[in-house]
């Protein structure tokens, strides 16, 4: 008997994350596509490539002889971090957070939106009986795999031009309701703005309306705002959910150092809002790790108080709006009808029309073919048919042979 029956059926029923697998398959061409000069260029992963802020590693640097750095921590996290954190949601947002009880540290965002899902979800296997998650679509592509593994529902809400990405929640509830679900089931709502994948931001106004409808019908609002420093007008920043009135009392906003700083590898990040959720889901972190690398805390504390910590992300910036628009005109100039993304550093691009919709045949196409690597629309949700993600995270050198190689091998628009 295999072993892998024992394990629960949600997790059986898991893909393997679409990154790595799009990484497995670039790793078996390498070889081949080295030998007809096509050696593979990433733009899979939304992963900073640049060197993370020198401040940062010489803070890091300068704390680990302090034999009390390398102790136990606690999951909440140190009083020295949570302080630098509200002061930085004071700073950037003018949001007033309490440190003692409604921030939390986290081993990166992801973790602890995963953890969060876990402790909302009763889990079920009738579907009718599971419990419900609003979710972007296109979004986030673990979102649905942290409710699958939690035995939940993922509802995708409708993100498309038709709406300005910014959908009518009254009207996806009465579509819930009319395919028979219950809404007593539905137990919070995702929202991610900047959006991954489609580069798009809210208006204030409308994050206000998301709040109003969680508290009218009862339902937790998770703000995914791990692309909030990565803008390209300073005079139209992206907002923090907890600016509207009445949030507290129903939203959690999660943040992360990996997007602004590129510390993808540090992992490193809070949640802040709603007492009675950071206190819920402090509950079960308390039973699973016992807190993040105090050297870690110490540094991103420092980080998120610095001029130097500033100072990355508005060069980061400068450096990501001048690439980004390169590329864009790249694109532009074989075919392509793509605009310039108000925040992160995705490009949501509509494939050729000869491939009738079929995005992963085209990325296959793109990557067996010219070593371009990119992701597949449908990875992002069913409205993602018909266009890939490109995250423009390469270097300008290798962003500019992309288009050529694009333009050498037949993959005009």
């Amino acid at each position: 008997m295999s072993l892998k029956s024992k394990f629960n059926d949600y997790v059986q029923s898991l893909e393997t994350y679409i990154m790595f697998q799009i990484k497995q398959k670039q790793m078996e061409l390498t070889e081949e596509l080295i030998k007809k000069d096509r050696k593979p260029i990433a733009l899979s992963m939304g992963a900073p490539v640049d060197m993370v802020p020198n401040f940062a590693i010489e803070t890091l640097k300068s704390c680990l002889d302090d034999p009390s750095i390398h102790t136990y921590s606690t999951p909440k996290g140190e009083t020295y971090f949570l302080e630098a954190v509200s002061r930085r949601m004071k700073k950037r947002f003018g949001v007033d957070i309490d440190p003692k009880k409604e921030v939390f540290s986290l081993i990166g965002s992801k973790e602890g939106i995963a953890n969060l899902i876990r402790e909302l979800i009763n889990p079920a296997t009738v579907e009718k009986d599971k419990d419900i998650i609003m979710c972007p679509n296109p979004g986030y592509a673990s979102y649905k795999e942290m409710l699958k593994v939690s035995g939940g529902l993922y509802w995708g809400i409708k993100m498309t031009p038709e709406n300005n990405y910014m959908p009518n929640l009254e009207d996806e509830l009465k579509e819930i309701l009319s395919k028979g679900y219950k809404e007593e089931k539905i137990k919070a709502l995702i929202i991610n703005y900047p959006n991954n994948p489609l580069g798009k931001t809210c208006t204030l106004d409308y994050m206000q309306k998301c709040v109003d409808f969680c508290k009218k019908h009862n339902i937790i609002l998770i703000s995914d705002n791990a692309y909030c420093d990565l803008y390209f007008d300073e005079n139209d920043k992206p907002h923090s959910v907890l600016e509207c009135e009445g949030a507290k009392d129903i939203a959690v906003e999660f943040y992360s150092f990996s997007k602004p700083y590129a510390m993808t590898g540090w992992r490193l990040g809070w949640a802040c809002g709603c007492e009675e959720i950071i206190s819920m889901l402090g509950k079960l972190k308390s039973t699973i790790d016992t807190g993040i690398f105090k050297a870690l805390q110490l540094t991103g504390a420092k980080l998120l108080d610095s001029k130097e910590g500033d100072e990355y992300i508005e060069n980061a910036n400068k450096k990501f709006s001048a690439k980004i628009q390169n590329f864009v005109n790249g694109l532009k100039s074989l075919g392509y009808d793509v605009e310039m993304p108000k925040a992160a550093f995705y490009l949501w691009v509509k494939i050729p029309e000869r491939y009738n919709g079929d995005s992963k045949k085209f990325a296959d196409d793109l990557l067996e073919k010219s070593g371009i690597v990119l992701v597949p629309g449908e990875a992002f949700g069913t409205l993602g048919k018909g266009y890939v993600r490109i995250s423009v995270v390469a270097s300008d050198e290798n962003l500019n042979t992309i288009i050529e190689r694009m333009k050498l091998d037949g993959f005009q628009y």
